[in-house]
């Protein structure tokens, strides 16, 4: 199994945290100033955008646990992982992202993507 990145771990920890004041300083431990952070219900590029979704999702969902559903698997730079959103002890989202970092380990780029891969309807 992959070793988890720390930068991955502090951006687990921004969704995480209930202080306000705080994510912040996850945020700027974890990524690149230009990151980009992409999924179906958003597209930005920078720590500000990427702390004002935090904080925007965190007002849609009190209390929210966020956490990673699977190990982690890397190549060149790029670590895929499932994850799930938890509220008052029930999955509300399920997901998964491609996370990219930068030679010094920082995240440059988030896509993610909401629920579960669609079924083969080629068969």
């Amino acid at each position: 199994m992959t070793e988890i990145p720390p930068a991955l771990d502090l951006m687990l920890a921004a969704w995480n945290e209930p202080d306000a004041s705080k994510v912040r300083g996850h945020l700027d431990q974890a990524l690149r100033p230009d990151v980009r952070f992409v999924d179906p219900s958003i597209d930005v590029v920078g720590i500000d955008g990427f702390e004002k979704n935090v904080h925007e999702v965190h007002g849609r969902l009190p209390g929210a646990v966020y956490s990673r559903a699977s190990g982690v698997d890397a190549q060149h730079g790029f670590y895929r992982y499932a994850w799930a959103i938890h509220q008052d002890g029930k999955l509300i989202m399920p997901g998964f992202d491609v996370t990219e970092l930068d030679e010094a380990g920082r995240v440059a780029r988030v896509i993610g993507f909401f629920g579960p891969l669609p079924a083969d309807d080629s068969a």
